[in-house]
């Protein structure tokens, strides 16, 4: 415990220092993104302590992962076992999200506005115990209503009623709207917004003799119209992308120990790491002479490691000092130079 307190502030530090955080506006206001998620760890064919059968339908653990802005940063990895429901012990997770979360982000933003935090979940998360802690940190969320079985020809009736109409093409019809609604029997109630398509004809012209009915729905605390806060939530699926370079860039997806405990600070020990992978490469956006074609707004840690953490270099001795030496022909040598230098310095 002495350790996981001592990873977690350590890595507050670190992003209260380097991390670059673009709000996003939303209605005119700006949020900080943090999204939060279980991503499934195969590490079936062994007999590690808490290895169980996760959703996914192999065996493994099953952490919570949070990340801020949209760059990507981590605020906690906990890992848990496969079994469990991904809503288990979440909100305290939330808790411990948030706080770090506010001891990072600035007070205001550029325009004088005071930054609100946006949390996203799916709808594993659709809970109550989850919109409460939310409130209680002073925070918004955008959380995708679990329909529970509910009729899509009752949420159509619904949306036709009360809802924004559109047509996009022929045979497809797009209805927007917002709704106040109880998650909970004795629950105050919440905003949802939902968007609900119809389409009588496929996009490839089949005329279709069912409806195909699409609801998406999500209760959240932004007053902003319903058009503007619907498509903030498809990009809360970047999350796998960040899933993917712990597991794959970093190699962790099968943790090394028996020992569930080790693993756990395994895996804290990972957060920090990927924070300083992602603080250098972020480093390296907007540089004239980073020896990449493409122009991007995250550098993938894979790259960061490739380029820049392997990069080639020779230890020299002149004048009674130590020197890095880079191959002429090495194009990152100059790049890795600077850096070093400015997190020197920094």
């Amino acid at each position: 415990m002495q350790w996981s307190a001592r990873i977690r502030e350590s890595n507050v530090a670190l992003l209260q220092k380097y991390a670059r955080l673009t709000p996003v506006t939303i209605g005119g206001h700006p949020y900080i993104l943090l999204d939060c998620d279980v991503s499934p760890f195969d590490n079936g064919r062994t007999h590690k302590e808490g290895v169980s059968r996760t959703y996914k339908g192999t065996d493994g653990y099953a952490p919570m992962m949070g990340y801020l802005g949209q760059a990507g940063y981590a605020l906690a990895f906990e890992l848990r076992e496969g079994k469990p429901h991904s809503q288990k012990d979440t909100p305290a997770f939330l808790v411990q999200c948030l706080r770090a979360a506010q001891a990072i982000i600035p007070p205001t933003h550029q325009l004088g506005r005071a930054l609100r935090i946006l949390v996203r979940l799916d709808s594993d998360n659709d809970s109550t115990d989850n919109i409460d802690v939310i409130r209680q940190e002073q925070a918004d969320f955008l959380i995708k209503r679990n329909l529970r079985q509910q009729s899509p020809e009752a949420w159509l009736d619904r949306a036709q009623q009360d809802g924004v109409k559109s047509t996009p093409r022929e045979g497809k019809t797009v209805y927007r709207g917002a709704f106040e609604e109880s998650p909970r029997r004795g629950h105050t109630p919440e905003r949802c917004v939902y968007q609900v398509i119809e389409r009588t004809i496929s996009a490839d012209g089949q005329i279709l003799l069912i409806p195909d009915i699409e609801i998406a729905a999500y209760w959240t605390s932004v007053t902003a119209a319903p058009d503007d806060v619907l498509p903030w939530y498809p990009d809360h699926g970047t999350m796998e992308q960040y899933h993917s370079e712990v597991k794959t860039d970093m190699d962790l997806e099968r943790l090394p120990s028996g020992k569930f405990a080790t693993n756990q600070l395994v895996l804290q020990l990972a957060c920090l790491t990927y924070n300083l992978l992602r603080v250098i490469g972020q480093a390296t956006i907007g540089r004239q002479d980073v020896p990449l074609r493409k122009t991007a707004q995250r550098r993938r840690i894979r790259t960061v490691i490739q380029n820049i953490i392997l990069c080639a270099a020779k230890l020299v001795t002149h004048a009674r000092q130590y020197r890095i030496r880079y191959g002429r022909g090495n194009r990152w040598g100059r790049v890795t130079g600077q850096l070093y230098a400015h997190f020197a310095t920094g």
